[in-house]
């Protein structure tokens, strides 16, 4: 039971990566039909998107506590049900004052999933780094879906049905995972399937303050790319896109697509090889990229988005096990919580520069050059993360409990 409980885990905490960012990123797709459809600015329209954005991140720390304390596996299946409650309501709002708060419970419930998950994986994973890399895939395959997913369903039956039909999949996956929980299928664990060697304190508060300020600066990149990639396809490659909002979501799609592969590769890479090395090196990859999407048109710019999305991805595994290599076990989901309170707390932030910039000068040049210097201070930031140190390893984790754990 426990090695079916352990694989029901990981798939439900892959499928939600896929889900989560499909439906949290509707919307920057959607927007596109929006503003023709309500006659309203896209800068103003995209601001819609802050608060559920800003809960995304604020709401993650108690996310990751109440998955210490009381339940991962239960906090999963409110993930779902919130999540796909928000994108329900998105899709049935008339006015900009319902779309904010459907986005707003959208946001709430999205800022479950990576604390809660994360632990969730790290704990059920005899190869954290090839399961992380996996994770990875499928929150890549999201990020990339989201777009073409919109702009599909967008253009054959209307902006309403891209939000509704996603969101009712979220929930019917909730509704899932909370029978399997009811019947014992599914059951939280006391502690890792691969315990980690403990860290010493010097090095947990180093890293901490360190990997403070990559995953600040991660997070903007993340988000910032994320917001105004399609907005940017459709400025500078709306001859080779056509018409609709189909052509820039698939185009988005095939950017992100292309970092799964090696996103897996790195995944491996991390479970044989030192992880700041990898983590290093990808943000290295990012500095010239950023630099040169804010000049390129075209599709060398597809080219370049795809070399700061390859860097961008592949660096996530190699961060959530420093992140979990400096965090006791007990305290992982808050610790997750953290670190998504850093990098998707830059969410609202990056929606501000992005309608900022564009109001302004109505391309996207100067944010991507900001963009490329935040990359350079990660990079720099990353070389003074701890060394790996040979320890021996920690004691045997217990089995998983016969029923839902709840608390320490």
């Amino acid at each position: 039971m426990s090695d079916l409980s352990a694989r029901l885990s990981l798939g439900f905490s892959w499928v939600g990566h896929s889900l989560m960012h499909i439906v949290s990123g509707l919307y920057l797709t959607v927007v596109l039909a929006l503003q023709h459809e309500w006659h309203l600015s896209y800068d103003e329209l995209i601001r819609v998107w802050t608060l559920g954005a800003t809960l995304i991140a604020v709401g993650a720390p108690l996310a990751g506590w109440l998955g210490d304390r009381w339940s991962e596996s239960r906090m999963m299946a409110v993930f779902f049900l919130l999540t796909g409650a928000g994108s329900i309501v998105s899709g049935l709002a008339s006015d900009t004052g319902v779309l904010f708060w459907g986005l707003a419970l959208l946001g709430l419930g999205a800022s479950i999933y990576h604390p809660v998950s994360m632990s969730w994986t790290v704990k059920n994973a005899a190869n954290r780094g090839k399961a992380l890399g996996y994770l990875g895939i499928f929150g890549t395959v999201g990020i990339a879906s989201a777009a073409v997913v919109a702009g599909g369903l967008t253009d054959w039956m209307g902006w309403r049905a891209a939000m509704i039909l996603p969101g009712a999949v979220c929930v019917a996956l909730g509704v899932a995972l909370a029978a399997l929980i009811a019947t014992g299928h599914v059951r939280d664990r006391r502690g890792d399937v691969k315990p980690q060697p403990a860290a010493e304190r010097g090095d947990m508060v180093r890293a901490f303050l360190v990997l403070s300020v990559t995953m600040i600066c991660s997070g903007l990149l993340f988000n910032s790319m994320l917001i105004v990639l399609p907005k940017l396809f459709e400025t500078r490659l709306g001859g080779l896109l056509g018409e609709g909002t189909l052509g820039v979501g698939g185009m988005v799609t095939l950017v992100y697509l292309a970092a799964t592969v090696p996103q897996l590769i790195g995944g491996h890479l991390a479970d044989r090889y030192p992880v700041k090395r990898i983590y290093v090196l990808c943000l290295l990859l990012q500095t010239p990229m950023m630099a040169l999407m804010a000049v390129l048109w075209d599709l060398p710019l597809v080219f370049a988005a795809i070399g700061v999305v390859i860097g961008s991805q592949v660096q996530i595994p190699a961060e959530s096990l420093l992140l979990a290599r400096y965090t006791p076990a007990r305290h992982r989901g808050l610790a997750f919580g953290a670190k998504f309170v850093l990098s998707f707390g830059a969410g609202p932030v990056a929606v501000q520069m992005a309608a900022a910039v564009f109001d302004r000068t109505g391309d996207f040049q100067a944010l991507y050059l900001l963009l490329a210097a935040l990359a350079l201070v990660a990079f720099l930031a990353a070389l003074l993360v701890p060394e790996e140190r040979k320890e021996k390893p920690a004691p045997a984790a217990p089995a998983p409990a016969a029923a839902i754990a709840g608390g320490d």
